[in-house]
């Protein structure tokens, strides 16, 4: 699938519980079901069809809160189908049909009463390929924020989220130039500053280094060790080593949609439990 939806914005809890009543509770943590009090996002038995092809199978698992977790695996194996499920971006797939339970905070996702916009902009999304908007550097930064009329201190909240994207040193002379001016990695964190300009909870990237050079990877990486203090980092890489580098923990999906395995990182790349994700590891196949 070609992830070419447009980055989205994110709001604060309070404002959902004033301008979206339709979440059904998302934002009201206390009458939640209860979870690990680290856990942010929990599957349980989920499983993704396209059409009739099955993408993901039975994946259980618990992602923790101001952690990096990396989704690898080979292609196709559905790791990013899993990451889109998180803040329903398979809806924007007619053939997509999803069954088991996603919750975000102790609420499903998928619950009638969660309106995905909403939920959409606690959980922003960058994508493999940099998709800025055609406008300047600032209105990119600025343009979640504007459509929900948080524009109080606008010029404050643009420049906290291009340091927060380690790119205000680069950019903080040249805000009225177009963002489609930048080079492949400053477009990838001008992304990644409109993604956490309004402070979302979660961070979801899809291969967000992948179309970078070595430098510009480099520099994303340090990005996301950075974010992983303020925000829930979810990644899917094809790159092992970088998912050694920068995730706490790992997700190893194999073919057809299967969760192999799950745990710390340093544990599945050092010594892991099943066969199968050693031979992917060490190269045996994939």
């Amino acid at each position: 699938m070609n992830d070419d939806t447009t980055t989205t914005s994110v709001a604060t809890d309070d404002q959902l519980i004033e301008t979206d009543p339709g979440m059904g509770g998302l934002s009201e943590r206390e009458e939640s079901t209860p979870v690990t009090e680290s856990t942010v996002i929990e599957s349980r038995h989920l499983n993704v069809w396209y059409n009739d092809t099955q993408a993901i199978r039975d994946v259980s698992m618990e992602i923790p809160e101001n952690q990096v977790t990396a989704m690898i695996g080979p292609s196709g194996c559905g790791k990013s189908t899993f990451l889109r499920c998180i803040n329903r971006m398979n809806d924007l797939i007619d053939a997509a049909r999803v069954e088991g339970e996603l919750l975000f905070n102790g609420k499903d996702v998928y619950d009638e009463d969660v309106d995905p916009v909403a939920l959409r902009r606690r959980i922003g999304m960058v994508f493999q390929q940099p998709n800025p908007f055609p406008k300047s550097i600032y209105d990119n930064v600025a343009y979640g924020l504007r459509v929900q009329d948080r524009t109080d201190n606008l010029d404050e909240r643009v420049e906290r989220a291009l340091k927060r994207a380690a790119l205000w040193d680069e950019v903080s002379d040249q805000l009225d130039e177009s963002g489609l001016e930048l080079s492949g990695g400053q477009q990838q964190r001008l992304c990644i500053a409109r993604a956490i300009a309004a402070d979302p909870e979660v961070i979801l990237m899809d291969e967000p280094a992948s179309a970078l050079d070595p430098v510009a990877t480099s520099k994303i990486e340090d990005l996301i060790d950075d974010l992983s203090e303020e925000y829930t980092v979810v990644i899917v890489t094809h790159n092992m080593q970088q998912a050694a580098r920068i995730s706490d923990k790992t997700a190893v999906f194999l073919t057809g949609g299967e969760l192999v395995e799950f745990g710390n990182t340093n544990e599945i790349f050092e010594n892991p439990e099943s066969d199968r994700v050693e031979d992917y590891i060490t190269g045996k196949f994939g």
